[in-house]
């Protein structure tokens, strides 16, 4: 594939748009600076700052022909001024067709107002009227002007989204001041999706949707509004096929292996793999063997059996004389892998061994030379791997667990250990499609959407927390039948901001309830060896109830525990109650979620466990947390790389995504260069959006 270089700088007829908002009529400094606010720095940001809103201005003849309180646009004739006498309003009588009505002014100066509005003068005023003790009043209007110049005020008059400093009439100006520097670019779009869709060209969309002539041209589904939002997605995609390409590109290695490890891995399990499982283990297993490097998604419900599928990936690069790593965002979490790996690891004859920050002298040495020799044939670690003085002997290829808490920069980095080594990227978290498509476009995606044979369905109940009395009996009971339970409290120490109840104090309660040596206790801010120990204890049965922070929310896995309370169940997100309540249902007995809240419940909160309670479809679920909560909560913007659109509606324009990402890809095979008359424009979108800087970062990938 033909390399895409951007030119080097920006076209020329795009200039303007990027200057600073000052070459805009009535934009001064300060005003500028009020602007960003509002992330509108450069006039480009200003014509894609589209109206929220609309305000009807169309003529009547009387105010008495509008509802009141209501918007009104009537031709007036100017009556007596009432100066206020102490430290009231500045009142105007005015006439209209059929009646008379005031207008007010708080703090107003009377010489201004006799040379806007002189007695007997005819004038268009434009504002809210409203009744105040019988009388209409319209209070300070949004316009006043001789009638020869009323064909500046429209009909339908665009709302703008404001901030401190910056008022309608001022943004409406410099909008307009901003579309005169917009030119005439050419089309990116493929000929026939704009005719089906019947979409604007784009200098004619920005027009329309700054001029709307009616509240249905406000709506998303306007075709003005669609293109500019398609528009914006449609670069962003395009970025993430350029990376897609980028990293084909990148010289992979051909990982094949013959197969014998993962037989004898097979041969060791009690079960059949699932078909999903199956499936990805094939797709990984084929774009290891390709040139190019790997570049893929693992995607899976909580307990859908995602270690197989890492574990098998892992054997291909063993089997074919290299290495693999498989890394987790935390110590315990990469604990809890290598335990589940190991036995299967050795079945298959593999050397497996953990590296975490705990590792320390004599005993790190030897592990790091062992692993340059080649002799540790599988890894598995915290970011430590990431550490300068880690080098492998032939790495082929690199597991990334729970993908979100890791940034872009670090998965370079992995990448940078092996010469071309292959990327597996994975997440317990479902993700919704439009999310997937966003953050994820540049990979090929595996989900894994069955559970494997043997897991127990979760009853989930919602429990009041005054009924705390009756869960610990239940837990009494549980204890005395061998049976174990996890408690989870929001946070570990009395907090203003939340009335949280702390881990401390609750392991303190429990243990009086339940007895001594019955409960462990496990928080982000003990020592690493305490935690480690506590969940080892709990592991080997030895505690039979573990009190938590949302610690344990990824990767423990107890068979024996059929039991999670939740705390302040209110509080947590959707998709991280789903996860809490994935650690249990893992072995043979029926197991419980209980869901403890503080009553009342608000409208949102009861919304989300109530869709927890009925379903434990992770992919339903997150797509309900995506309607709740919207796409940056879900993820977590910040760390995400979630890209902020100024038009598109992530959440709402799922379709739009789905096209935009497969118009990019065509394109790219069509023109991989983008030197075709298409390809050209669409570099010119790529500078317009400033996604630009996005290339860059991804090819240096």
């Amino acid at each position: 594939m033909a390399e895409v270089n951007l030119p080097k700088g920006r076209p020329d007829d795009l200039w303007p748009l990027f200057a600073g908002l000052e070459t805009l009529d009535g934009v001064g400094p300060k005003t500028a600076k009020s602007y960003k606010a509002l992330h509108v720095e450069t006039p480009k940001d200003l014509v894609l700052t589209l109206p929220i809103g609309g305000v009807d201005r169309s003529r009547v003849g009387s105010i008495r022909d509008a509802g009141l309180p209501g918007m009104v646009t009537v031709a007036v004739t100017v009556g007596q001024h009432r100066a206020p006498s102490g430290r009231g309003p500045y009142r105007i009588e005015v006439d209209d067709a059929q009646t008379s009505f005031q207008l007010v002014f708080f703090h107003a100066k009377g010489d201004y107002l006799s040379r806007i509005l002189p007695t007997g003068s005819r004038r268009i005023v434009s504002g809210k009227v409203e009744l105040f003790d019988g009388i209409a009043q319209m209070a300070h209007p949004d316009h006043i002007l001789p009638p020869d110049e009323a064909g500046d005020i429209p009909a339908f008059e665009p709302v703008y989204p404001l901030t401190a400093g910056v008022t309608q009439k001022g943004l409406r100006r410099a909008v307009a001041s901003a579309l005169a520097l917009v030119p005439h670019l050419g089309e990116w779009i493929d000929g026939p999706l704009m005719d089906q869709k019947g979409w604007p060209a784009w200098h004619q969309a920005l027009a329309m949707a700054h001029a709307p002539a009616r509240p249905e041209d406000l709506a998303r589904s306007a075709p003005a509004r669609e293109r500019l939002a398609f528009d914006e997605l449609f670069a962003h995609q395009l970025t993430l096929a350029l990376a897609r390409a980028s990293v084909r590109r990148g010289k992979g290695q051909v990982t094949q292996g013959n197969g014998r490890l993962r037989q004898n891995v097979l041969d060791s399990l009690p079960f059949q793999p699932t078909a999903a499982q199956t499936r990805a283990i094939a797709e990984i297993a084929a774009d290891m063997a390709a040139p190019a490097r790997m570049n893929r998604l693992l995607q899976g419900d909580v307990g859908a059996g995602k270690t197989l599928v890492a574990l098998m990936a892992l054997l291909v690069a063993v089997e074919a004389g290299g290495q693999g790593v498989m890394m987790a965002p935390t110590t315990i979490l990469a604990g809890q892998h290598y335990a589940n790996l190991r036995p299967l690891a050795e079945a298959a004859g593999v050397v497996i061994e953990m590296l975490s920050g705990q590792d320390k002298g004599a005993e790190r040495r030897a592990k790091l030379a062992a692993l340059a020799r080649g002799d540790i044939q599988i890894l598995v670690g915290t970011h430590a791997v990431f550490q300068s003085d880690v080098d492998f002997a032939d790495l082929r290829l690199a597991i990334v667990d729970e993908q979100h808490r890791f940034g872009v920069r670090q998965r370079i980095l992995l990448g940078q250990k092996g010469q071309g080594a292959d990327v597996l990227v994975m997440t317990a978290t479902p993700i919704p499609r439009t999310l997937s498509l966003a953050q994820y476009g540049d990979m090929d995606v595996s989900v894994l959407d069955e559970k494997p044979p043997g897991r127990t369905p979760v009853t989930t109940a919602l429990v009041s927390a005054g009924r705390m009395d009756e869960v610990i009996d239940h837990l009494r009971r549980a204890v005395a039948e061998g049976r174990q339970a996890y408690w989870v409290c929001p946070l570990v120490e009395e907090s203003e901001n939340f009335d949280a109840t702390a881990a401390e104090d609750r392991f303190k309660l429990l243990r009086a309830a339940l007895g001594e040596g019955v409960v462990g206790l496990v928080h982000g801010q003990m020592p690493p060896d305490e935690k480690t120990a506590a969940m080892a204890a709990f592991s080997r049965g030895q505690t039979r109830v573990l009190v938590a922070t949302t610690v344990i929310e990824v990767g423990v896995d107890v068979p024996n525990a059929s039991i999670m309370v939740i705390e302040q169940a209110e509080i947590f997100g959707l998709a991280q109650l789903h996860q809490l309540r994935g650690r249990v249902g893992r072995g043979a007995a029926a197991s419980t979620c209980l869901l403890m809240y503080r009553p009342p419940l608000g409208e949102t909160a009861k919304r989300r466990l109530t869709v927890l309670r009925d379903t434990e479809d992770g992919f339903r679920i997150a797509e309900e947390d995506l309607a709740i909560r919207g796409a940056g909560d879900v993820i977590g913007t910040a760390q995400s790389g979630l890209p902020r659109f100024r038009i598109a509606d992530l959440e709402a324009q799922t379709g739009l995504m789905a096209l935009a990402q497969s118009a990019a890809r065509t394109l790219l095979a069509r023109d991989p260069g983008l030197i075709g008359p298409q390809g050209q424009s669409a570099r010119v979108l790529l500078w317009l959006l400033e996604q630009d800087k996005a290339i860059k970062l991804i090819s240096a990938g």
